[in-house]
């Protein structure tokens, strides 16, 4: 048959598959002949082979099976591309030897793959019984070429200030088709935002203006359906600062922006803030409504010798000579013992327990001290008195009478007797205990005091 003639007869029946294919599908499905694919899209790389696997479930002898591949383009009539009937291939001539079949295995081999390879691949599996059953698949093939790893360029090179440049991030990729662009920073997709925002296709950034925040490790993350590279990571320059300026000591006595010094001691002051490129520091003594500048650098050394004894004020100022941008920290130095000082801060750290315990301990010590003078005080006063008085004042009677007003005698009265015939001395308090003149009487017996 020639070549004119069996194009004209392929196109007769491609027609009448067309015609009856939603029928010998659902036939097909009934008497249960199903084709399947893994994937109803295949994503290929352009210059290798590709594989299309194809299986179909029915039992039957080879030489009732015909397989037909088809190919078509968007907008176009479908293209025969080969078939077999009893395990015999017959490819179309313009592709016979591109396109690979083992019957009665129904999967494709395409080899090599090309842009123009690209499109929808038909197959057709027909089985010839008490009927003609059919069914078919329709598989996307997709052709790409992989990506190669992309290279960031940052403008302008040398960095901005922050709140006053801007920055845009640039990524090459020298080959690759069908290219997504991602921006990582710090291992995280960069998000639209106020300051932030990128072009159509992805591929270059836009940071206007920058700030602190923006400084990060970027990346550009590209890939296709058959690749996926990331570039090397890049850090934009910007110049910020300074920020947290703060004064710290090496010993000392440190309360807010007051340092107190020992008497003799020498004191180290350091002084930091945030900032790129790094700060320029002065240090500034105020004294005596005199400003003056004794040093540059972050850090001051003090001797307590060389400081007047009152308070004296200092500056430390930091400036970044790039952005132009400057900061004070104002502190100052007094010259004292501060061992009492740091005793008292350390009192302070005691406990609850441990003060509540101390203050019962003393409660309890004065309790019993004023127990034991109010105890022993009155026979030292008895004694005084016997050692002082002659022994005829002991045998005078001692008469006490109230009078008609008893409140005038509320109170408690002490008198002393004269010694028994046993020697021994009886003291005694007399109480009135109101004014209607009851009163109560306590006597203790004492031994005779000799001189």
């Amino acid at each position: 048959m020639g070549q004119d003639a069996f194009m004209e007869s392929f196109s007769s029946t491609v027609g009448i598959f067309q015609c009856k294919i939603y029928l010998l599908l659902l036939a097909g499905a009934c008497l249960g002949l199903k084709v399947t694919v893994p994937s109803r899209t295949v994503h290929g790389i352009r210059g290798q082979a590709l594989y299309l696997p194809v299986h179909y479930g029915f039992h039957t002898p080879a030489s009732d099976i015909q397989i037909i591949w088809l190919f078509e383009r968007p907008h176009t009539m479908p293209k025969y591309l080969l078939g077999s009937v009893n395990e015999s291939v017959v490819p179309d001539l313009e592709y016979q030897h591109k396109f690979t079949m083992m019957p009665p295995n129904a999967s494709l081999l395409i080899n090599p793959l090309q842009f123009t390879d690209e499109g929808n691949y038909i197959v057709k599996v027909n089985i010839q019984g008490n009927g003609t059953l059919s069914a078919s698949q329709k598989i996307q093939v997709t052709v790409d070429d992989p990506v190669t790893k992309p290279v960031v360029q940052i403008q302008p090179s040398s960095g901005a200030v922050e709140y006053v440049g801007n920055m845009t991030l640039t990524c090459l990729v020298e080959e690759g088709t069908r290219v997504a662009y991602q921006w990582l920073k710090n291992k995280r997709p960069v998000r639209t935002s106020s300051t932030t925002s990128f072009s159509l296709q992805n591929n270059t950034l836009h940071i206007a203006p920058v700030t602190k925040e923006d400084i990060g490790n970027y990346t550009c993350l590209v890939k296709n359906p058959v690749s996926e590279m990331e570039s090397d990571i890049t850090m934009p320059t910007i110049y910020y600062g300074p920020y947290g300026l703060q004064v710290n000591s090496d010993k000392g006595l440190k309360v807010g922006e007051v340092f107190t010094v020992d008497t003799g001691e020498a004191i180290l002051f350091y002084c930091s803030a945030d900032s790129y490129p790094p700060n320029t520091y002065s240090w500034i003594r105020r004294t005596d409504n005199t400003t003056y500048v004794i040093k540059h650098g972050p850090r001051l050394e003090v001797t307590s010798e060389k400081v007047a004894q009152k308070p004296t004020d200092y500056v430390c100022c930091a400036y970044n000579n790039v952005t132009g941008r400057r900061d004070e920290a104002h502190f100052t130095v007094i010259i004292t013992s501060v061992g009492l000082e740091k005793l008292a801060q350390k009192g302070k750290s005691l406990s609850p327990l441990a003060s509540i315990t101390g203050i019962s301990l003393f409660l309890i010590i004065s309790m019993c001290l004023l127990f034991l003078w109010k105890k022993y005080q009155p026979y030292k006063v008895i004694k005084q008195k016997l050692e002082g008085r002659p022994e005829t004042e002991y045998r005078k009677a001692q008469t006490f009478s109230g009078h008609e007003d008893a409140l005038e005698d509320f109170g408690i009265y002490e008198f002393v007797a004269f010694p028994d015939a046993a020697g021994v001395l009886r003291y005694c308090q007399l109480f009135f205990l109101n004014e209607e003149k009851k009163s109560d009487s306590f006597c203790q017996a004492l031994p005779l005091l000799t001189s």
